[in-house]
Parts: C-alpha cells; sequence; structure tokens
C-alpha cells in the first residue's frame, strides 16, 4: 500500500474495519498467527487474564479490572460488543483507545490484512481478528498496562483471542447461545470453551454441573492445569440483596478467613461473578506475586457499575434496564426481579430481541413473573438482526403467554416518552423493565440521560 493510500481520518479506519464484517466469522487461528508472527509476536510481551463463558464474562472482566486498578495496577481490558462507542472495546484504566491511536494502530494492521489476503491461503482476517489485532498492539506497544484483563469473542477453541498464552485462564459458565457456531449440546460447548485452557494454566470456574466440570477436567488434565471450580474450591454466598446493592460472603482454599463484599449489582448472578473474580485474583496473588489487599478488593467490588445489567436509569418513574439476551439472561432476571419486587409492585415489561436468538424459550423463562405481571409490550428497534414485532409476538405465544397481556409497539420511543409523562407521579409501584438484546439496550440507555461506563454482550 502506498503512503497516500493510508486512513487520515478515524472515521475512515472504523468504516475499513466494518467492511471487514463481510468475511464473516470465520473460526481458525491461522490468519492472526501468520499476522503476528510478521509483527514479532507482541502478544508475548504482556501477561493477560483470558476470561471466556457464555453469560457474565463482561461483569467479569469489569469486577477484575476495577480490583485491580484499585490496587494500584494499570489495566488494559478487551471486551465485546459495545453499548455506544466502538471504542469501549479496547481501554486503558477504564479508558477508551483515543481515536488518533486505533487511527494509527488500523493503518498499520491494514498493510498485514492486505498481505494476508495475497500472500496465504488462509484468506482475509476478519472484523474481530482485526479488532483484536489492534488490541494486542495498543497494550504492547502504545499503553503497556502491567495487565491485561481479555474477553473472548466468541467460543474459545478457535476464538481469535486465543493466541495468548494467559497467566490464568477464567470460564464463567456454560449455556445454550451461538449454537449455530458451537454445536448444540452443552457438552459440544463446554468443549469450545476448553479450548483457551492452556499447559500449566491454571484454569477458574463457576460452573458446576458436573457434566460441564467433567469436559474441563479432562482438558486441565490432559494440560496439565489445575482446575479450580465453584462450590469446591471457593464459594461466594449472597447475606441480603435489596434494589441497587447486595451482600455475600467469599470463602476460598487460597485464603485462611473468609471475607465480606458489597456489591451495587443486584442478582445472585453477580455474586458468582464476583466470586470467581476474587477466586482469579487469589490464584494470581497465591503464585504469581500480585499484591492486592483486602480493602482494596472490597473497594473495587464495590465500585465496579455494569450498565444495562438490573441498571436503575430512572428512580420515578422506576425504569431499570436489563439485557438480557439469551436464555440463561432471561432466567437470571426472573428469578432477580421475583426477589427484588416488593409485595403490591406492579411489573411492566419492554421486549425486543434478536430474530437469531431462541425467542419463545426466552419467552418462556419469563412465565415464572406472568401472574405479577401488569402489562407486556413488544417492540422491534434499528438493528439488522432486530426480530419484527409480530415475530416476537408469536415467540411469546409458543412460550406459553396468554393473549391479554401482549401488546406490539410500533415505535418504542414514543412509547417510553409517554410512559415518562404520564407515570411521573405515579407511586413508586409501578416497575417498568426494558430487557432484551444488548443493541436494544444501548438505544434504550442513550434516550436516558445517563453516563456510559461499559458494556458488553
Amino acid at each position: 500500500m502506498h503512503a497516500e493510500e493510508q486512513f487520515t481520518q478515524y472515521k475512515q479506519a472504523l468504516d475499513w474495519l466494518h467492511g471487514l464484517l463481510r468475511f464473516g466469522q470465520r473460526p481458525g487461528l491461522e490468519r492472526m498467527q501468520w499476522v503476528l508472527e510478521e509483527l514479532g509476536n507482541p502478544e508475548r510481551q504482556v501477561p493477560f487474564i483470558h476470561v471466556a463463558g457464555t453469560n457474565g464474562k463482561g461483569s467479569t472482566c469489569a469486577f477484575l479490572t476495577q480490583m485491580l486498578m484499585e490496587a494500584g495496577y494499570s489495566v488494559g481490558t478487551f471486551t465485546s460488543p459495545y453499548l455506544l462507542d466502538f471504542r469501549e472495546r479496547i481501554r486503558y484504566n477504564g479508558s477508551m483507545i483515543p481515536e488518533e491511536d486505533l487511527l494509527q494502530l488500523a493503518n498499520e494492521v491494514r498493510v498485514l490484512v492486505e498481505r494476508c489476503e495475497k500472500e496465504t491461503e488462509f484468506g482475509s482476517p476478519t472484523e474481530f481478528e482485526v479488532i483484536t489485532l489492534i488490541a494486542i498492539l495498543y497494550f504492547t506497544r502504545v499503553a503497556r498496562p502491567a495487565v491485561v484483563v481479555w474477553e473472548t469473542g466468541l467460543g474459545g477453541r478457535l476464538d481469535s483471542t486465543n493466541v495468548v498464552v494467559p497467566l490464568v485462564s477464567v470460564i464463567t459458565n456454560i449455556g445454550l447461545d451461538h449454537m449455530n457456531v458451537l454445536g448444540d449440546s452443552l457438552v459440544d460447548i463446554a468443549k469450545e470453551k476448553a479450548g483457551i485452557i492452556k499447559p500449566g494454566v491454571p484454569v477458574v470456574t463457576a460452573e458446576r454441573r458436573p457434566e460441564v466440570l467433567a469436559v474441563f477436567q479432562e482438558k486441565a488434565n490432559e494440560t496439565r492445569s489445575t482446575l479450580y471450580h465453584s462450590g469446591t474450591h471457593f464459594s461466594g454466598d449472597q447475606v441480603e440483596e435489596q434494589l441497587g446493592e447486595q451482600q455475600f460472603i467469599y470463602r476460598s482454599i487460597l485464603r485462611r478467613h473468609e471475607g465480606s463484599y458489597r456489591l451495587t449489582m443486584n442478582g445472585i448472578h453477580q455474586t458468582d461473578n464476583a466470586s470467581l473474580a476474587l477466586m482469579t485474583l487469589d490464584v494470581l496473588r497465591n503464585y504469581f506475586a500480585f499484591m492486592l489487599e483486602e480493602e482494596e478488593m472490597f473497594r473495587g467490588l464495590q465500585q465496579t457499575r455494569w450498565p444495562g445489567r438490573l441498571e436503575i436509569v430512572s428512580p420515578r418513574p422506576l425504569v431499570i434496564l436489563d439485557g438480557a439476551h439469551n436464555q440463561e439472561g432471561m432466567e437470571a432476571l426472573a428469578s432477580s426481579l421475583d426477589r427484588l419486587m416488593p409485595e403490591g409492585a406492579r411489573l411492566h415489561l419492554l421486549f425486543s430481541g434478536l430474530a437469531d436468538k431462541p425467542l419463545s424459550k426466552m419467552a418462556e423463562s419469563l412465565k415464572p413473573l406472568q401472574s405479577r405481571m401488569d402489562s407486556l409490550h413488544l417492540a422491534t428497534f434499528d438493528f439488522p438482526r432486530a426480530a419484527e414485532a409480530k415475530a416476537l409476538e408469536e415467540a411469546f405465544y409458543e412460550g406459553g403467554w396468554e393473549e391479554g397481556k401482549l401488546e406490539t409497539v410500533p415505535d418504542w420511543r414514543a412509547f417510553l416518552l409517554s410512559w415518562m409523562r404520564e407515570k411521573q407521579s405515579a407511586k413508586a409501584d409501578d416497575w417498568l423493565v426494558v430487557c432484551g438484546s444488548l443493541y436494544f439496550i444501548a438505544q434504550v440507555r442513550a434516550f436516558f440521560p445517563t453516563t456510559v461506563e461499559e458494556a458488553g454482550e
């Protein structure tokens, strides 16, 4: 490529990146390995914490980042996807990668992408692969953090993030998502996620199901890695919870004493994610000389915010956002609301989802809330993969919902505007929960005047 063909503006670089989407998802590491080799294997220069799993990756990464920063470490964080700004995916100490750095690195990577397409039989790297490469270069050349919290995109074994050898591998849990790519049983998906387990690298997981643990254990035996799992080597037990906070007790075989922690995020699953993050740090403290004091970890957990996860965007009328975008996410949402809602509160739901998700199964997961549900509104939103409102309605009928409760909304913005006006003077017993696809939640979140911190699906 000639010098005059370089991108001169951030937007050009971004358009080029998004244009790579036409290469789709192509599992396999050969393109990544080829480019990294050409760059002199920069990924070997920083320590990584590699996080895979179906649900809870984003929150676990947020807890790890916040606790490490609280202890004075500089931290790079790589997550996907994003809520409002593409650069949310690559952060240094919580701040997004500057546009000029992204522009410069995109120019450098573009040359290699074009060479990889021309000179190898592997073809062009995909959009996600190129973003992963840019992140590696940013963390190894520009920002140089002490440690990088590194989230997989999809799966594990063939995911483009799997080119690193981390200090520790973390697997949150296994659920039935992206089955078209990863296989259609828990055991198949577990095998893909277990692909991030590397020779001699310890593994920490919050997964408890015996058939899934058996897959992880087999892989750990093969690679001579130590597997730590929840319920056996560590545990987090919720003590109390109300809207906006919860407390839990954490115990681990790597600690003499139990610890008590507070989260500002709701849901028992967040206790699981926080315990998983604590155990990961216990491994780093015990075997890799990381220094974190008890109170630094306490403060880090308490300060972690994760937008779009049972997030209150308006106290009165009460509006809560939740990016429950698959069956497990919906089950977690239903059980959290069941525990958090006071007697006599009326629940209203606004839902939108992607056409390629198991929508009727998701609808079924919400059924325990049917008796407390005052109204249920279904809407589509502006996104290529969004399901039409009619299709959502059919999915809810299929999931066993009664006709009287459902209403399709032609325009979710108009619906929210009239809701906010109408209920402004309402008592606190009307709860509006907006849930479904994170892409939808991102648009709704932008509708409310709140600050964006982080997000990921």
